[in-house]
């Protein structure tokens, strides 16, 4: 396989997960109404259930492929987001369609957690943040075409149609993985499937100063973003009035992401990941800042075009902290990839997820909950950030832990 292919692939396996999320998000009014869910920040829970399925089922895929190779248990993850997926299509009840959502979520683990590790298998060091720098460039074109997706699939009939899409989506990756892509974990590499060994293995994980803390610090900036996930239905068509445009001003922020990871790939090489990523993350303090001060002093609602150029700029330095601190939380830790790969996903999407869904049931009708949540949690990242650094940004690398 070559480089092209492997990006191309590890970016469709993340982007099952991406899928899962955006495609829901112009079907959210139809899916509460056909269940009787008057509450509309109530519908929030169709995502905020399948992140917790999919943040604490991290914990098990991750130690799993460090014991059982990549390919057996991703494909597992698939069969059980397939299987899910099929299911929500004849739910009965809002219920029924939350517990098959986390289901879902449990199977999608699996595409996120291994596919890092096999990045991680594969390169190291620079090489990794430019490769999943490509790899987010290409998963990021999915929030672009995914809520224009949901929407032009409705024209065909109702939501449920949604989820056989899905379903079809994940089918077609799953068959491209196993015709394509070899093993790649070391065999020397593998770690029993014990107790005591995953215990070790999260032992040195959560007890690495840097991966530890960048772990935190892409929790509580991911926890931002999918705040905008859960409330930006609501944002876009009750307080905008986008209506069918809704998806149109979504795509301009994940395109404007897709370009942030694309110059990340090319710059990180020359730059690095530090000088990169420390100082899109004190832009983005700042742009929030200014963000916030217009929010609460200036006219409400703040117009749409002040609004989204704000945004796309603080969504572009998004697009060169994620990776950036994906790659150096994980870089002292190749010989524990997939646990891992694990356990800080688990600590950025539950944490996040957590973060986000306080940030969206927050919503009164305004964007006030949403920005201020923005500026508070880039201060957050900063201080652990720093604890990483010892209090010094910028530096090429780090002294020994």
């Amino acid at each position: 396989m070559g480089k092209v292919e492997f990006i191309g692939l590890m970016a469709m396996l993340m982007a099952v997960n991406s899928m899962a999320i955006d495609v829901m998000l112009p079907a959210l009014q139809q899916i509460g109404a056909a269940l009787g869910i008057s509450s509309e920040n109530h519908r929030q829970y169709v995502i905020s259930a399948y992140l917790l399925g999919f943040s604490v089922a991290q914990l098990f895929f991750g130690p799993l492929s460090d014991r059982f190779g990549r390919k057996v248990p991703i494909f597992c993850g698939l069969i059980i987001y397939i299987a899910s997926a099929m299911a929500c299509v004849f739910v009965p009840s809002f219920g029924a369609l939350l517990f098959f959502r986390a289901l879902q979520g449990i199977g999608s683990a699996a595409t996120r957690v291994i596919a890092i590790s096999i990045v991680r298998d594969v390169y190291g060091g620079r090489q990794m943040a430019e490769a999943m720098s490509l790899i987010m460039m290409v998963f990021m074109i999915v929030p672009v075409i995914a809520p224009g997706t949901g929407q032009v699939v409705m024209l065909f009939g109702d939501w449920r149609l949604i989820f056989i899409f899905m379903a079809l989506m994940a089918t077609s990756v799953a068959i491209w993985m196993y015709l394509r892509l070899p093993e790649t974990m070391d065999p020397t590499d593998r770690r029993p499937f014990t107790i005591v060994s995953v215990a070790r293995a999260f032992k040195i994980v959560l007890t690495n100063r840097v991966a530890f803390c960048y772990a935190l610090a892409s929790a509580f900036i991911f926890g931002a973003m999918f705040g905008f996930i859960n409330s930006a239905q609501q944002i876009y068509v009750e307080i905008y009035h986008l209506g069918v445009w809704f998806p149109l001003a979504f795509s301009v922020v994940a395109i404007t992401m897709s370009f942030s990871s694309f110059m990340n790939s090319r710059f990180v090489g020359r730059f690095g990941m530090r000088r990169l990523s420390h100082g899109a993350l004190l832009a983005f303090m700042a742009i929030n800042g200014v963000w916030l001060l217009l929010t609460l002093f200036g006219p409400q609602p703040t117009p749409f075009v002040v609004y989204l150029l704000l945004f796309s700029l603080a969504m572009f330095q998004f697009g060169w902290i994620g990776s950036n601190f994906n790659s150096l939380a994980m870089e002292p830790l190749g010989h524990v990839a997939g646990t891992a790969s694990s356990v800080l996903g688990f600590m950025g999407t539950a944490g996040g997820g957590l973060i986000g869904a306080v940030i969206g049931q927050a919503y009164n009708g305004t964007t006030l909950p949403l920005v201020t949540g923005f500026f508070v949690l880039s201060l957050i990242g900063l201080v652990f950030v720093l604890i990483a650094e010892r209090g010094k940004l910028f530096q090429p690398h780090n002294k020994p832990i």
